[in-house]
């Protein structure tokens, strides 16, 4: 089968690593906080979402059914958070800043090997990692934490830890289709083990709303790379 017709199934929401992908090297965005987090590119405060030849652009929807086609998710959709606030501890405002540089880190990756390879998971991944990014701003908001994203150019970061993550993981991406694949598959694990550490004891509806989302998310786009690397 095709690499442009094949499937790109369950890649929905984006990742949310919180310190995962750091455990193994630093990979979270921008400034503060050092959280494991795929990359995104943003040019200034706003985002760069990544187009690839056979990317299907349908409405705004994260997911992908079988066939390569939009579908509705189940979660929380274009920075659309619909729970009620609730109360974050100093300790919750920091993961919750580091989820942002981590949404930020994942989008300027994928956005950036979406453009090396002929694989449009990457630009599928890296669209939703963009409205992913907006749920979480809006937390940040509302909670009035400030945003380590603001500002930062794309594939740049003040944290050099998060820097150093980012660089490993493009330098591996981009040598081939595999390194890429693997360097996602990182991203994603590393994802699913924060966001998962993330929601536990937490009770704020909203930020719990997002981060569920986020995860479900992260463990479409796991399987998804894991499909891609099957066929390689």
């Amino acid at each position: 089968m095709k690499r442009n017709t094949k499937i790109a199934t369950l890649v929905t929401a984006g990742a949310l690593a919180l310190g995962g992908v750091l455990a193994a090297g630093p990979v979270s965005a921008g400034t503060g906080g050092a959280a494991p987090v795929a990359a995104r590119t943003l040019a200034g405060s706003g985002l760069t979402g990544a187009q690839h030849p056979g990317h299907h652009h349908g409405d705004g929807m994260d997911g992908m059914d079988g066939t390569g086609g939009v579908r509705r998710h189940d979660g929380t959709c274009g920075g659309a958070v619909t729970a009620a606030r609730g109360t974050l501890t100093a300790a919750r405002k920091t993961t919750l800043a580091n989820t942002a540089e981590e949404e930020r880190l994942a989008h300027a990756l994928y956005a950036a090997l979406a453009e090396r390879h002929d694989a449009r998971v990457f630009a599928h991944v890296a669209r939703a990692e963009t409205r992913h990014l907006t749920a979480v701003r809006t937390l940040l908001d509302r909670y009035d934490v400030a945003d380590p994203t603001a500002r930062q150019a794309a594939g740049e970061f003040t944290d050099p830890a998060v820097q150093a993550t980012y660089d490993r993981l493009l330098e591996q991406g981009t040598e081939s289709l595999s390194g890429a694949l693997e360097a996602g598959r990182t991203v994603e694990t590393d994802d699913v083990a924060a966001l998962t550490k993330a929601l536990s004891g937490l009770t704020a509806p909203d930020t719990r709303q997002v981060y569920t989302h986020l995860l479900a998310a992260s463990e479409r786009h796991l399987t998804a790379f894991g499909h891609w690397l099957a066929d390689e």
